[in-house]
């Protein structure tokens, strides 16, 4: 099975995007729309200090009575960051994705930030790697063992 940092070899778009914690919500979520991308690493003098997600603006800045143009980006973001490890099989990545419901990992090698992960970029390699298994067992039961 694959490792975290396989997978960010394999993306076509291996640089990371963020906005500094004083930028607004809309000025997020126009990176966002002009990156194609659904979070945002919240980088404040070279750390992370939070992730932006499009769940996060969805569902918080109307309860904090503001709109994306006034709140900020540190208002809103998700400050405790869940990241992998770049040895880490993409199985481990998978399943803490899934168990805490989130659909992003940075990926950290030596505490060096590497890149981010998501949860289609998983799936994608997985199911590439499941094909490729099938197609060997189909070979080897055609070939008679």
């Amino acid at each position: 099975m694959a490792v975290a940092r396989e997978l960010l070899k394999l993306k076509s778009q291996n640089f990371i995007i963020s906005v500094g914690p004083q930028a607004t919500v809309f000025e997020a979520m126009r990176v966002m729309s002009e990156r194609n991308v659904g979070a945002l690493l919240v980088m404040d003098e070279g750390k992370i200090a939070g992730i932006l997600s499009e769940r996060d603006i969805v569902r918080k800045v109307d309860l904090l009575g503001k709109t994306c143009a006034s709140a900020q980006v540190s208002e809103i973001m998700t400050e405790k960051v869940l990241y992998v490890e770049a040895a880490q099989p993409l199985e481990e990545c998978m399943a803490l994705m899934l168990e805490k419901r989130i659909r992003h990992l940075p990926v950290f090698e030596k505490e060096q930030l590497l890149g981010v992960i998501s949860i289609g970029d998983v799936l994608r390699e997985v199911i590439h790697e499941q094909k490729f298994i099938i197609s060997q067992l189909e070979h080897y039961i055609r070939s008679g063992g």
